[in-house]
């Protein structure tokens, strides 16, 4: 396949994700927003086998064709319940293929570049590399606090974000360590330690969240995986990695921050960690209920709910009327 049709391919599957994220966005379209996806990725799949240059399909084989049948399996057993659960670990994947992809592409053969080119490349595999590792051990974290493996409540450090701080500035000073690095050799540990503390700090910065904002969590996390699969486009020079990446970093970022406002709770609050609990202060909260509380089985809430569509022109007018109803 010539180079023109793979990038027409490129282009195709990068509309059909759009569309996907389009489509997701209703539930009346949603299942169309699935199939865009499918076909979307099943074109960059075909069109990422015939880029390939040398040829190495059996390689690619050994690799795709077990992860396309434990990925069957595993999306036909798994209860709509355990669906988070779900997503947390196969953000964790794209994490963790971030770093490999980075290691492999620092350790590996490299083009003829500029003095400038060359540090640009290595800031690529610097922030690819980092991200995916925070990425893949909060994705980790978050999978077991949903599995139950975990406790919800959390884990609170003296001064932790203060640690969080010095591990953030650890990582930046190994980062220019990095960049000033004559060679492979010597690069690779601070490479190798960064990956090391920014592991660490996805742990700690998980395990200082609660339970009840898991679900922001794993969304803020599809954001990281979307950021680190970006990177990692950046680092092979693949245009749809890249689009594909900051459309779910985007998509990611900005539905963490419509969760919160439905939660009512500060965006920042959440990620910073340490405010949410599995369920005591949920439960306190709601333990004595304002008003005078009066039974209602199916029949009166029956009449209740005609009543309200009656008398009320608007769903929160009609919410409001029912409540005061019951009471």
């Amino acid at each position: 396949m010539s180079q023109s049709l793979i990038t027409v391919a490129y282009i195709a599957a990068s509309a059909l994700f759009i569309l996907s994220l389009g489509g997701l966005s209703q539930q009346s379209t949603a299942r169309r927003g699935n199939l865009y996806g499918i076909l979307g990725m099943i074109i960059a799949l075909v069109a990422t086998v015939f880029a390939m240059k040398d040829g190495n399909y059996a390689v690619l084989a050994a690799a795709l064709i077990p992860g396309l049948v434990i990925g069957a399996i595993l999306a036909a057993r798994v209860q709509m319940t355990s669906m988070p659960e779900l997503v947390a670990m196969l953000h964790s994947f794209v994490g963790l293929a971030a770093v490999l992809v980075g290691f492999a592409t620092y350790l590996g053969p490299h083009k003829a570049m500029s003095s400038g080119e060359h540090t640009l490349h290595l800031v690529e595999i610097f922030l690819g590399v980092i991200i995916g590792a925070v990425t893949f051990t909060g994705s980790v974290i978050a999978f077991l606090k949903l599995r139950g493996t975990i406790g919800g409540k959390p884990f609170m450090l003296p001064g932790r974000h203060v640690i969080n701080l010095i591990m953030l500035i650890g990582t930046i000073g190994l980062g220019a360590a990095f960049l000033m690095s004559p060679d492979t050799a010597s690069g690779q540990w601070p490479l190798l330690i960064g990956t090391v503390v920014a592991g660490i700090l996805g742990v700690h910065f998980i395990m200082a969240i609660g339970g009840a904002d898991m679900p922001v969590v794993v969304s803020m996390l599809n954001s990281y995986s979307g950021w680190a699969a970006a990177a990692a486009g950046f680092m092979l020079g693949n245009d749809l990695l890249i689009i594909t990446g900051a459309l779910v970093g985007a998509s990611g970022a900005i539905l963490s921050y419509i969760m919160c406002q439905g939660m009512n709770r500060s965006f920042v609050s959440v990620m910073l960690g340490g405010f949410g609990t599995d369920s005591s202060s949920s439960t306190s909260s709601a333990a004595a209920p304002a008003g005078d509380v009066h039974s209602v089985d199916a029949g009166g809430a029956t009449e209740l709910l005609l009543d309200a569509k009656k008398s009320s022109s608007s769903p929160a007018t009609a919410s409001r009327w029912l409540r005061l109803s019951i009471r």
